[in-house]
């Protein structure tokens, strides 16, 4: 798998579906926790910088990696922190290196690249089901992204991840990742 291309494709999803955001749109609730729409976008933005930061090997304050405010102009902040993130993973010396991800600890790039992933390709659909928009993830990018995330710890619910829903048996790619990682996938509605 190259991660790094994986995490571009999963940023440009996200990015979908931020661009179809408008103002008012923002105090929508979402289905990551009890986090608004606008809560949840400023999650991602706050977790690009840091995560940007850190793989610069720069010291990130703990209150960028937290920060949920929302953002005045979602596209703009949002678009601003995918270029800073894709500008740190793409060092040519990062896949030598160790990373602290601020709350987890200390793991190899790799590990980190995966981390940041499977997380936005998720909150890609977390933003589209806030809006009610089309929520469909990639197939083979639920399929790679499946892959490591049952690679990580199951006790639920965690600072993370909500605990594991029961897909449905004919259920997407996408509906069977979101389901693992603790979301109904027909939210806001139930199954």
């Amino acid at each position: 798998m190259d991660l790094r291309d994986l995490d571009r494709r999963a940023l440009a999803a996200a990015a979908s579906a931020v661009n179809r955001v408008k103002r008012a749109d923002l105090a929508r609730p979402s289905p990551c926790g009890d986090w608004t729409l606008g809560q949840l976008i400023g999650h991602m933005i706050g977790h690009n910088r840091g995560f940007a930061a850190a793989a610069a090997g720069k010291p990130t304050d703990p209150a960028v990696w937290d920060d949920l405010t929302p953002p005045a102009d979602p596209r703009r902040a949002f678009a601003d922190s995918v270029t800073l993130v894709t500008k740190a993973f793409s060092a040519k010396t990062l896949l030598d290196r160790k990373i602290e991800v601020y709350g987890y600890g200390t793991f190899t790039a790799q590990t980190v690249l995966g981390m940041h992933f499977v997380d936005f390709l998720v909150h890609a659909w977390d933003v589209a089901k806030s809006t009610g928009a089309d929520a469909t993830l990639d197939p083979d990018l639920s399929a790679s992204a499946m892959k490591i995330a049952l690679r990580w710890p199951t006790d639920r619910p965690s600072k993370a991840f909500g605990v594991m829903v029961e897909p449905a048996a004919d259920a997407s790619p996408g509906d069977r990742l979101v389901a693992y990682l603790g979301r109904s996938p027909g939210w806001p509605d139930g199954h």
